[in-house]
């Protein structure tokens, strides 16, 4: 008896204390993030009424190279891979200098018209924030790592308005097929208290309920599984161009800020050659998606070409927000070759590719339910975990530790970061999956 009320009363304690430390962590991220966003808001406004406003690209992003290079290295890039190294290598500790760099570097990049989003900057502020709070009070490492997950939840709901599946994001992008489940409750607390301060200082968000145009039958449940797979496809072509985006810069040997208006001339020239279309957050081109207008058939590998040379060549910012862009105009393209729904399958889209690329398909299925509304959330998440699975032992976050295997067929070591992991094919298969591969052999040979 007394152990038990021993345990109990430990516990009881320990729930007191996080819900404390929580609440504590959303009012600060909130607060946080709502500066930086109202700033962004302010400036890509003032910035867009000129119409040549991106020709500032290549000072925008040299002044984003310089910025991060001297004053915060860990600002590079899109925030959320760096929380997720921290997180895993550092027990979550995080440079105080990476907040304000990052706030900076984010709002000129996106203002200039660079191609990233405003979520890994709020991940990456919300984190900060937290850890400089854990230093300040001498957390313990195990503490500290703690109130950084919350940082991160607390950030991505405050900035997508989705409290749940910023929470579940938080704990769900740190390990490929695991979630922290000790986390969990700090980080629910931390992201709805996040979501309410920033939307009670002014910070709006997107909501748009999708009425399901086709009435459910067995073939519309197969073409959302062909949707899966398609969203899956075009998870993995955005994680190679990135890929290759960052490799071609590595490869340039000169000074990294240089690199920047290398950059940022390259972007002018492909605006000039498509459109503004592809500058920025696009969140223009996100709502006329889901609203069912069509996009340009290339939009989504565009869209993934513009973000690559802006990450990978000295611009600051987040990489969910192009996502969605990804997302909902492969959406629209699959919408239109199969005769289906456009706004549909924009919003099926926007959330499938989020599964497959940041390899997050319950957050993305939970955020398909607080966005879109609970109709479209049963095929969603079909599509969600589909394109998961055909996204492959890859990600858009190098530093995630895989913590599963997507098939038993294929050999991969697990508890390796991402960029590490060697998927192969397993010899001689005697699982279903080899069978098929096998008849598929046969077939081959004998045409």
């Amino acid at each position: 008896m007394k152990r038990r009320i021993k345990e109990e009363t430990i516990l009881f304690i320990s729930v007191i204390k996080w819900v404390f430390l929580a609440t504590l962590a959303g009012i600060m991220v909130g607060l946080s993030t709502t500066v930086f966003l109202k700033l962004l808001n302010w400036s890509a406004k003032s910035c867009s009424q000129y119409n040549y406003y991106f020709l500032l690209l290549p000072v925008a992003m040299f002044l984003s190279a310089v910025m991060v290079k001297y004053l915060a290295p860990d600002a590079e890039g899109h925030g959320t891979e760096k929380v997720i190294e921290a997180v895993h290598k550092h027990s979550g500790k995080i440079k105080a200098a990476v907040v304000p760099v990052k706030l900076l570097a984010t709002i000129i990049t996106i203002a200039s018209g660079g191609s990233v989003g405003k979520e890994g900057p709020c991940a990456q502020i919300g984190a900060g924030v937290s850890s400089i709070f854990a230093d300040i009070f001498k957390f313990d490492n195990n503490e500290r790592r703690k109130l950084v997950i919350c940082g991160i939840s607390a950030g991505f709901a405050s900035v997508f308005g989705t409290p749940i599946a910023g929470a579940i994001f938080g704990v769900e992008v740190l390990f490929v097929g695991a979630i922290l489940y000790d986390v969990l409750l700090p980080s629910f607390i931390a992201g709805i208290v996040s979501y309410h301060v920033s939307a009670s200082l002014g910070v709006t968000y997107f909501h748009h309920s999708v009425v399901l145009a086709p009435v459910f039958s067995n073939w519309f449940f197969v073409k959302v599984v062909m949707a899966g797979i398609f969203f899956g496809l075009c998870s993995l072509i955005l994680i190679e161009m990135l890929k290759f985006g960052d490799n071609f810069s590595k490869k340039l040997r000169v000074w990294a800020p240089l690199k920047g208006i290398i950059g940022g001339v390259i972007l002018i020239a492909l605006t000039f050659i498509f459109s503004k279309q592809y500058l920025g957050l696009g969140l223009d081109t996100i709502e006329n998606s889901l609203t069912g207008v069509k996009t340009a058939w290339y939009a989504f590998p565009m869209k993934s070409i513009f973000t690559s040379i802006t990450l990978s060549f000295g611009g600051s910012g987040g990489i969910v927000t192009p996502i969605f862009f990804v997302g909902s105009s492969a959406g629209t393209l699959f919408a239109s070759l199969t005769g289906l729904d456009v706004a549909t399958f924009a919003a099926i889209g926007l959330v499938s590719v989020l599964a497959g690329a940041a390899n997050t398909p319950i957050a993305a299925s939970i955020m398909a339910m607080e966005l879109f509304g609970t109709g479209i959330a049963p095929y969603a998440t079909v599509a969600c975990v589909v394109s998961f699975l055909m996204t492959g032992h890859r990600s858009v976050y190098p530093s995630q530790i895989l913590s599963m295997k997507k098939s038993s067929s294929i050999n991969v070591e697990t508890g390796k970061e991402m960029e590490m992991v060697i998927a192969e094919a397993k010899p001689r298969q005697k699982s279903l999956t080899g069978t098929i591969l096998k008849i598929v052999r046969i077939f081959r040979k004998a045409k």
